[in-house]
């Protein structure tokens, strides 16, 4: 009861964390959903054995967050969730892929490690950009801002109700836990065959919140649309931050900044 419980809240932070007063807060959600579109293609379009031309992409993150007074710990931990999705999506690689790449003195490096590994700070790239977006524009600012670029009102409203409807799920899931281990005595009734019509139950309970919140909304007048109370304007401001970062990141898929750093610094030392 208390993991579900503490899951809401933890959800929910991202959406308090959007509502700070930052430099990189106040620009306008459609700059930022843009620049974080070309940072994770930018990523994704790698070779699956590049590997050191992928760390100076941990720039765009790390700046991000530090300018906008993100919580480190937290958007780690976020982060952090995907890293095992990443690991069954990539360790079959070095069974599959067993060409010898690199040699590391006696040790032998595979092309499959090398994917795997390319795998995984891909996936940690791409989700710590996704988390910060929602940390310094909210969910509902991302969701305006992707319809303002282009994409369809029912995509963007679709995603608003999957998002909002999380909240939905587990508190309902929340309750029905409390439920169920009040009405237990001791352990009995908290087993395996009780979980059956526990999710039954949860499916109708959340079924039937959601008939009510669709009547209520149309009694409240909802045409499909959802309006914010932030108003904003694209200016040169995000403009240069676009353009910025892009010209960043293209130059960075271009040439390989880990390789340009290293020779730098061994012109400079020798």
């Amino acid at each position: 009861m208390r993991s579900i419980d503490g899951a809401i809240l933890d959800l929910k932070r991202l959406d308090l964390l959007a509502t700070g007063d930052s430099l990189i807060h106040r620009l306008d959600a459609r700059a930022k959903v843009l620049t974080t579109l070309v940072f994770i293609i930018s990523v994704v379009s790698f070779d699956r054995y590049e590997f050191t031309a992928l760390f100076p992409f941990f720039l765009y993150p790390v700046v991000t967050a530090s300018l906008a007074n993100l919580p480190g710990g937290y958007i780690v931990r976020k982060i952090g969730l995907v890293i095992p999705f990443a690991l069954v999506v990539g360790v079959l690689n070095p069974l599959f892929d067993r060409e010898v790449l690199v040699r590391l003195g006696p040790l032998a490096v595979t092309g499959g490690w090398i994917s795997c590994a390319s795998i995984i700070i891909r996936s940690v790239l791409t989700v710590g950009a996704a988390v910060i977006l929602v940390g310094v524009t909210g969910f509902l600012a991302v969701c305006q801002a992707l319809e303002k670029l282009g994409t369809p009102r029912t995509f963007t409203v679709q995603l608003l109700f999957l998002y909002r409807y999380i909240f939905v799920l587990t508190e309902e899931g929340a309750r029905a836990s409390r439920a169920r281990e009040l009405r237990s005595c001791g352990r009995k009734g908290l087993g395996l065959a009780s979980f059956g019509s526990l999710i039954g139950h949860l499916l109708i309970r959340t079924w039937l919140r959601a008939e009510r919140i669709h009547m209520a909304m149309l009694a409240r007048g909802f045409t499909g649309e959802f309006h914010s109370r932030q108003v904003s304007a694209f200016g040169w401001r995000e403009l240069g931050y676009v353009a910025g970062w892009s010209i960043l990141f293209v130059a960075l898929r271009l040439e390989n900044g880990a390789q340009w750093l290293g020779r730098l610094v061994t012109g400079l030392l020798s």
